[in-house]
């Protein structure tokens, strides 16, 4: 009975898995009923096993109960038939001493009683063979009366006594099998509740599984719209079609998002190619006009006009800069994927020193570097030249004048180091905090006498980003300042 209604939970359970299986096609209203519903549907197992549990126990204990009055009652009996059967054979032997009636109807009692206490036993326990043997022997002592050889009652009484411990073994042997028989039931019992307990605990994981992949699955999928949007793609994943409507809500939004990151990204890019266009024309524009004056092709200037032709080729440049800085910086935005390959270091550095080396020569600085032995690098050429032309600039721009630039470059076992070192006033703590954001730039006087747009720090810690290494400011004893460019190394 207990079997078929285990069978039956059972079959709650499997059903519970099966509409489980067909959620997404069904619309799941809310995520607390998807949690809440899965944790009832994961406990159906458990409380299975716990009713089972129950039912073993109270069936063990039902068992027990009756066996140990059967046990008792068999080993009572049995007693009880071993001493009136000492009595039997006492009040025979008594009265074939000394005949009188008052023995005669005791021990036609004790007779009586044994008969009743040894059918008791035959009935109980059944299949007994030394009953009938016995039931013969009794037969024969209820003639005792006229028994007149001493011989032949001590004979009688002597089998009588042996089909006795007879029946005592046989009834030691019945309750011996009965033990048996309670200790096979208690190990299927036992060995019943440990396959029930690892089946419904395996499914119990089961439904905790499809259920968890219920809720993660929707999760998922807020994850990879999450990551479309970072990588600026332009197709979302599908929208879902039975995840609960918070989670549903989270995606409309991430969707809204995206579109609207996508139309400020429009507008982004059409303002700065819109400042390519326009703002490059007229700037050349001005530039030549400034040309012609300065070099008095309308006429000779006076001091106050040539102070103010200086101001405009002042300006036409610092505009200039601007200019091509912004443009930098979308160009860098755009490339998202950097080419690696090997790279000599050693040329990279060179080259980028040779372009500053007139205006290191009007600030009387100089560059020295420091390349370690053996450094194999392996990046985008492109991304990588950005990198050291920012901070040479920035280097030259906030250095001392007559003063000397170091660059480092080191490596160890993760990391190929770049060290960009000048003697200067140290960045503070918090500047440092914010100095690589798009434009922020350092209050310090520029030796130039131009004004920054603020993006170059940014575009060295966008191109290191892209290169999946990062930049930082550490302090260093050989300089006031040091920018410290670390990149992955290929090995």
């Amino acid at each position: 009975m207990s079997d078929i209604k285990l069978m039956d939970l059972l079959g709650c359970a499997m059903l519970a898995i099966g509409k489980y299986q067909s959620v997404n096609k069904v619309q799941i209203r809310s995520l607390r009923q998807l949690v809440l519903g899965s944790y009832m549907v994961a406990l159906i197992p458990l409380i299975a096993l716990l009713w089972q549990s129950q039912q073993d126990f109270d069936d063990v204990s039902y068992i027990t109960t009756v066996n140990t009055q059967f046990f008792v009652s068999v080993a009572s009996e049995l007693r009880d038939l071993e001493l009136i059967g000492e009595d039997v054979e006492r009040l025979i032997k008594q009265y074939q001493v000394l005949p009188n009636p008052q023995l005669d109807e005791l021990a036609d009692f004790a007779i009586v009683r044994f008969e009743d206490k040894l059918a008791f036993l035959c009935n109980i326990l059944g299949g007994l063979s030394e009953c009938s043997v016995i039931e013969g022997h009794i037969a024969k002592l209820r003639g005792y009366a006229e028994f007149n050889d001493q011989l032949v009652v001590n004979a009688h009484l002597a089998r009588f006594a042996q089909s006795v411990e007879l029946i005592k073994e046989q009834v030691n042997g019945a309750v011996g099998v009965r033990i048996s028989q309670q200790q096979s039931h208690l190990d299927n019992i036992q060995k019943r509740q440990g396959w029930s307990t690892a089946f419904l605990v395996l499914l119990s994981l089961a439904l905790i599984l499809v259920a968890a992949q219920l809720i993660v699955k929707p999760v998922r999928q807020l994850q990879l719209i999450i990551k479309a949007i970072a990588t600026s793609s332009h197709k979302l994943p599908p929208r879902s079609d039975s995840a609960p409507r918070e989670l549903k809500a989270v995606e409309k939004d991430l969707f809204w998002l995206n579109d609207r990151l996508q139309q400020l990204e429009k507008v982004r890019t059409a303002l700065l190619r819109h400042a390519s266009h326009e703002l490059k024309t007229p700037l050349a524009s001005i530039k030549e006009g400034c040309a012609i004056l300065e070099n008095e092709v309308v006429g000779k200037l006076s001091p106050g006009q040539t102070e103010v032709v200086g101001l405009l080729n002042a300006s036409t440049e610092r505009l200039n800069l601007l200019v091509v800085k912004l443009l930098d910086y979308n160009a860098l935005l755009q490339q998202a994927e950097p080419t690696f390959e090997p790279l000599d270091i050693t040329e990279v550095i060179e080259d980028c020193v040779q372009e500053y080396r007139l205006l290191l020569s009007q600030n009387l600085q100089s560059i020295k570097t420091h390349i370690a032995a053996n450094i194999q690098v392996h990046s985008d050429a492109e991304l990588l030249r950005r990198i050291l032309d920012n901070l040479v600039s920035n280097a030259i721009a906030y250095a001392k004048t007559d003063s000397e630039i170091n660059i480092k470059v080191s490596q160890n076992n993760q990391f190929i180091i770049i060290d960009v070192l000048n003697d200067g006033k140290p960045i503070t703590e918090v500047l440092r905090a914010e100095i690589f954001e798009p434009f922020k730039r350092g209050v310090d006087k520029r030796n130039d006498k131009v004004m920054g747009a603020g993006l170059g720090l940014s575009i060295v810690a966008d191109c290191a980003r892209l290169l999946n290494g990062d930049v930082t400011i550490i302090d260093a004893n050989e300089a006031d300042v040091c920018f410290r460019v670390r990149l992955p190394r290929s090995d």
